[in-house]
């Protein structure tokens, strides 16, 4: 089952390297929206990437608008720290966008709202902690579709 990652504005190049890397493993396409808190050859983000960069499938928007315009047309979900349903109510299905915000402030408040239903988050259980790191939520999430579609392949089921 093939996934779409997409980061916006995203700011920390190890995270967006390690996120790389974790696309190319799973078989999913990585979309970065700008503005990035980063160049694409910054050394930092290669250094997380491994010698994996080369080999991951890339596409760039310069911004939200761009993004969900070309895109009008696919099924999305959006990760969020405010959303109230959990990930593990997410329909994972084939070409299924997930959509996760920039490390300091995740997505815009308003695109939240206007997805409330298609919005969900990974339940963190202390106080002390606001959110989870970008590139760990993304793993959560993606390795989770991973595992359903691998036991409805392995039971027969269909989604």
């Amino acid at each position: 089952m093939a996934y779409n990652i997409v980061l916006v504005e995203p700011e920390i190049p190890n995270n967006t390297g390690n996120i790389g890397r974790l696309s190319l493993a799973s078989g999913s396409i990585l979309h970065l929206v700008k503005p990035f808190g980063f160049e694409l050859s910054d050394s930092r983000l290669k250094r997380a990437g491994l010698d994996y960069w080369k080999h991951i499938k890339v596409i760039t928007y310069d911004s939200l608008e761009e993004f969900l315009t070309v895109n009008k047309n696919e099924k999305m979900v959006f990760l969020s720290a405010s959303a109230e349903k959990d990930y593990d109510e997410i329909k994972y299905e084939d070409n299924l966008f997930f959509i996760f915000g920039k490390e300091s402030t995740g997505l815009p408040k308003q695109l939240i709202k206007e997805n409330k239903d298609k919005s969900f988050k990974i339940p963190i259980h202390s106080s002390h902690v606001r959110s989870l790191n970008l590139s760990n939520s993304v793993s959560i999430v993606i390795f989770e579709g991973l595992r359903l579609s691998k036991l409805a392949i392995n039971d027969n089921l269909i989604f």
